[in-house]
């Protein structure tokens, strides 16, 4: 039976991985921050020479991308600095290593969906992080999937979703940015890939895209949700200019996800489709 490690066992992916792994012969070992400290090279070292493991997958992260501009060196220790002492870690141990990183890495000026070969070129202290830390795995791992995806949202954690549904049962009007593109993917989703990709215990190396399938802005993710929902809470567009923020936002963030379908022979759901599916296990 392969035995996985899960670093940051708290968030809401990992926290998806958990509600499926019962439908998969592998074993699990969840470790949150306090429990794993993935900084710490001697921790890591410990974790994977004592048990053997055949795979980790590395869900910890600094995700808070406006925080990150003013906490750059916390952001860059997570992303960048810990990736390197887990890849290095597990190279050492052979154990396979499945990263999460995000399209944030690109800038945003394409008018196509991104390939995972196309050029580079983050906006902001996040992406910078996560993009040195996809480039330190390349240099210390040969046996890795660093998987790429955008609009992390499910029925766990702190995301786009549960503060819509908050905020548009507690407000009258509510205003959400039109002009950034992207695709919103449901945790669910991007977990079950990461364990079909386990479970074909596939040799097939590298950068892989994964997003749900289709395009919105984040007012129509915010509209459907509300649709979705029965919330009546007036909604109104607005630019990014009008709305601020510390950290500058890709434009156009849609990821092109042939690769990860031709390769592993899958289906991805609409975003319409699964965001359905999570409303539904969060009302219920």
């Amino acid at each position: 039976m392969l035995k996985i490690l899960v670093t940051g066992g708290k968030g809401q992916l990992a926290q998806c991985i958990k509600k499926l792994s019962s439908s998969y012969q592998f074993e699990f070992i969840f470790k949150s921050s306090s429990e794993l400290d993935i900084t710490n090279a001697k921790n890591i070292e410990q974790e994977l020479s004592n048990y053997s493991y055949d795979y980790c997958i590395n869900c910890a992260a600094y995700t808070q991308v406006d925080k990150a501009e003013s906490d750059v060196t916390k952001a860059d220790l997570i992303n960048h600095i810990a990736v390197e002492k887990l890849a290095k870690a597990c190279s050492k141990n052979q154990v396979k290593l499945i990263h999460i990183s995000t399209d944030f890495v690109f800038s945003g000026d394409n008018s196509l969906p991104y390939l995972e070969d196309d050029k580079t070129n983050p906006l902001g202290v996040y992406g910078k992080t996560k993009l040195d830390g996809e480039s330190k795995i390349l240099q210390n791992l040969d046996q890795f999937f660093i998987i790429r995806t955008s609009w992390l949202y499910s029925e766990f954690g702190h995301n786009f979703l549960k503060s819509m549904l908050k905020y548009g049962k507690e407000r009258e009007e509510l205003s959400v940015v039109f002009d950034q593109v992207g695709t919103p993917t449901y945790a669910m989703d991007l977990a079950e890939m990461i364990l079909k990709i386990i479970q074909s215990q596939s040799k097939k190396y590298g950068i892989y895209h994964y997003s749900n399938e289709g395009v919105a802005s984040w007012y129509d993710f915010a509209f459907n949700i509300f649709k979705l929902a029965e919330i009546n809470c007036n909604l109104k567009p607005i630019r990014s200019q009008d709305y601020p923020t510390p950290a500058k936002r890709p434009a156009f963030s849609v990821l092109d996800k042939s690769k990860i379908k031709n390769t592993f022979q899958v289906e991805i759901p609409h975003w319409q489709d699964s965001l359905s599916k999570a409303i539904q296990n969060i009302i219920n």
